[in-house]
């Protein structure tokens, strides 16, 4: 039990050092109102691991310290990553009890929807209140950047990492 506990912790410790390295690194264009947050690729992750969850968040967290966009940013922006990530596992967790294949890989497109919708509302209104931006324009912006890094970087990823899963359960029984 205990070193399940180690091993869950050791993931979302991972996953949260690389979602805070990679939105740091990429600062120009992971803060404001026209942004792709590179790192948001990761919550292809929760799709099957849920220590990516806890990762996520606490990895937003830090990078959204780091942004200097104030204690609303930190905290509710956080949050809305933390929601986008649980209802991810939730869709993956329905999709991946199925033993076709072609419905896992059809799951993951509907599992990655969650961080684009709650992130382009949620932020939008965010950086409306912050930075005095139109709401729906951010929406808009905020929208497609997180389209592109969810589906464009992270959809390939999530399926490579299926497929290895996949893979790896083969040879394991």
């Amino acid at each position: 039990m205990k070193r399940m506990r180690t091993h869950f912790l050791t993931r979302a410790a991972i996953i949260a050092a690389l979602y805070a390295t990679l939105t740091i690194i990429f600062a120009p264009i992971s803060y404001g109102q026209i942004q792709v947050r590179v790192s948001e690729a990761l919550t292809a992750l929760a799709y099957f691991e849920p220590a990516a969850i806890i990762g996520l968040y606490i990895g937003c967290l830090l990078a959204n310290i780091y942004g200097g966009l104030g204690p609303l940013d930190i905290f509710f922006g956080s949050f809305l990553t933390l929601a986008a990530a649980f209802l991810t596992w939730i869709i993956g967790k329905f999709f991946i009890k199925t033993s076709q294949k072609t419905y896992i890989y059809k799951g993951s497109l509907l599992g990655l929807f969650p961080p684009v919708l709650v992130n382009a509302f949620g932020v939008g209104l965010i950086l409306k209140i912050v930075l005095g931006v139109p709401y729906w324009i951010t929406v808009l912006y905020v929208g497609v950047g997180e389209a592109i890094a969810v589906y464009v970087l992270g959809y390939p990823l999530l399926t490579i990492l299926l497929k290895r899963k996949a893979l790896s359960e083969r040879e394991g029984s």
